[in-house]
């Protein structure tokens, strides 16, 4: 199925929102940006690509640290402008050493919001 057939929304500067998750933990690994040549080179080669917006160009997922990700699916959300890449990492996803990107609460925000009612 083509892009155009998906619907895919890529924005002004022709990139999509790319979600990285572990495909057996479910664990969320990090967020990136794909242009269409990220895309076809993570299709082609079965290898998370991304587009990199601070130095303006394509970047190998782990091409330097090892740290590859190998895509199982692609899943595209609802609205066309969300790509989720479900990925067996080899490593660290994030340039920290840390799993995942996400490893930092936000300060003074609980981490659960349920309320009981007696």
């Amino acid at each position: 199925m083509t892009h155009d057939a998906l619907r895919l929304k890529f924005d002004e500067r022709g990139l999509i929102t790319a979600v990285v998750q572990n495909a057996t933990t479910l664990e969320v690994l990090m967020v990136a940006w794909m242009n269409v040549e990220a895309l076809r080179l993570t299709q082609e080669t079965g290898e998370a690509h991304f587009w990199s917006r601070s130095r303006q160009e394509l970047w190998h997922k782990g091409a330097t640290s090892g740290n590859v990700q190998r895509v199982r699916e692609i899943r595209v959300d609802c609205d066309g402008d969300t790509l989720l890449l479900l990925v067996d990492p080899a490593g660290p996803a994030c340039h920290t050493g840390a799993v995942s990107c996400f490893y930092r609460p936000l300060p003074d925000y609980p981490t659960t919001r349920l309320e009981t009612k007696d």
